[in-house]
C-alpha cells in the first residue's frame, strides 16, 4: 500500500494499491462470468451443505426429503434443519460480505470490517441490554437493538480513528475497534453472570452460529435486508470515484456526504441484519472483498457483485465444515470463520504500511 502524503499537506492521499486510478474502467473478469462461476460457487457449496452433517444422510434420501417422498420422519427433519441453515448462511454471508466491502471503500481502510471495528460486537452487547431490561427475544426483538448497538459503535470507532495522523489512521481504527469489542465483550459478560436467563438466551447466539434456527426468521430482517442490499448494491460507482479522494469526487459532482451517509447506512443495516440473524460473525467482511478483489479487480461494482456470491459461499462451507471437524460434536460457523480470517488479518496488517 503506498505510502500517504506528508502531514500537514492539503492534499488527498493516493489511492491505495487495490484501487488504482482506472478504477472506474472494469476488472480482469466479465461481470457475466463473475455471475456464472459466483452462481455455480454457491450451487455447489449448497449442495454440500445439504449432503453433509454429522449424522450419514445419503443423497437419495436427500432428494427425496426435498421432494416430500417417503422418507422416515428423522430423514426428513435432518434435511428440513439443513435447508433451514443453509439458507441462513447464506444470507448473512451475503450481508456481511457486502458490508465489508462497503466500509473499505467508504474509510479507504483495508483492515474495516464490522467484526473488527467493534460493529459486531457493539450490536451484540446491545442485543444483551434487550434482554436483560427489556426480555426481548426472537430475531425480531434483536433486531431493532443490534441496529442501535451498530449505529453508535460505527459513529464511536470513526471518532476515534479521526483522532489520529492520517497515516496512522487504518491501524488506529483497528485498534479503537478491538478496543470497543473488549470493552463490549467485558460488559456482556458481567451482565450474563449476574442474569442466568439471559445467559441461557445469549449463549448461543454469541458465538455465530446459523444452526437451531429456522429460516422463517429471515422474514423478521426482511425490510432492513433489502434496504441495506439496495443501498449498499448501488453504492458501487460512488465508492470508485470515493476512493480517489474527497476532493475529486466533489469535482466530479458527486454529493460526497449525502452518497457515504447512505452508503454507510446501508451498511450499518446490513451489519445489524447479520448479526441479529446469527450473533456476531466475524471476518467475513474483512475476507472476501480482498479474496474478490484479487480475483475481478478494483471496480467496486464488480467486488460487490461478486461478494453477493462469495460471501454466502465462505458462510455455507464453514458450516459445513464445523458439522464434521469435531464430529459427533459441532463447531459454530462463527469460530471456523474466525480461524479462517486471524491469519488473513495478520498477513493483510503486515502489508499495510502505517509507518
Amino acid at each position: 500500500m503506498p505510502a500517504h502524503p506528508e502531514r500537514g499537506t492539503r492534499a488527498q492521499p493516493a489511492a491505495p494499491a487495490h484501487l488504482p486510478s482506472k478504477v472506474g474502467r472494469g476488472g480482469r473478469v466479465p461481470a457475466t462470468a463473475v455471475v456464472v462461476g459466483g452462481l455455480l460457487a454457491v450451487a455447489s457449496a449448497v449442495v454440500l451443505s445439504l449432503l453433509v452433517g454429522t449424522q450419514s444422510v445419503a443423497p437419495a434420501d436427500v432428494v427425496a426429503a426435498l421432494t416430500g417422498t417417503g422418507v422416515s420422519e428423522d430423514v426428513a427433519g435432518v434435511v428440513a434443519s439443513r435447508v433451514d441453515r443453509t439458507l441462513i448462511a447464506l444470507v448473512v454471508g451475503a450481508a456481511a460480505a457486502v458490508c465489508g466491502v462497503v466500509l473499505q471503500g467508504l474509510t479507504r481502510n483495508p483492515l474495516a470490517e464490522p467484526g473488527i471495528l467493534g460493529i459486531n460486537s457493539g450490536a451484540a452487547l446491545s442485543v444483551v441490554i434487550g434482554i436483560k431490561l427489556f426480555a426481548i427475544s426472537g430475531v425480531g426483538g434483536y433486531v431493532w437493538f443490534a441496529l442501535a448497538g451498530a449505529c453508535v459503535t460505527a459513529v464511536l470507532v470513526q471518532l476515534l480513528a479521526l483522532l489520529a495522523p492520517v497515516r496512522a489512521q487504518p491501524v488506529t481504527m483497528a485498534l479503537a475497534g478491538a478496543a470497543v469489542m473488549a470493552t463490549s465483550t467485558s460488559i456482556v459478560g458481567a451482565i450474563l453472570v449476574s442474569d442466568r436467563g439471559a445467559l441461557d438466551v445469549f449463549r448461543f447466539w454469541q458465538v455465530g452460529s446459523v444452526a437451531g434456527r429456522g429460516a422463517g426468521i429471515i422474514l423478521d430482517v426482511a425490510p432492513f435486508l433489502l434496504v441495506g442490499f439496495a443501498l449498499a448494491l448501488s453504492s458501487g460507482s460512488v465508492l470508485n470515484t470515493v476512493a480517489l479522494g474527497d476532493d475529486l469526487a466533489r469535482g466530479l459532482g458527486q454529493r460526497v456526504l449525502l452518497h457515504r451517509v447512505l452508503a454507510a447506512a446501508g451498511a450499518i443495516l446490513l451489519a445489524a441484519s447479520a448479526t441479529a440473524l446469527a450473533g456476531p460473525i466475524a471476518f467475513v467482511g474483512l475476507v472476501v472483498p480482498h479474496v474478490v478483489r484479487a480475483v475481478v479487480g478494483p471496480d467496486h461494482r464488480r467486488i460487490l457483485l461478486g461478494t453477493v456470491f462469495a460471501g454466502p459461499v465462505l458462510v455455507v462451507v464453514a458450516d459445513t465444515l464445523g458439522r464434521v471437524v469435531a464430529a459427533p460434536s459441532e463447531v459454530q460457523a462463527g469460530i471456523i470463520c474466525a480461524v479462517v480470517g486471524a491469519p488473513f488479518l495478520v498477513a493483510l496488517v503486515r502489508r499495510t504500511n502505517v509507518a
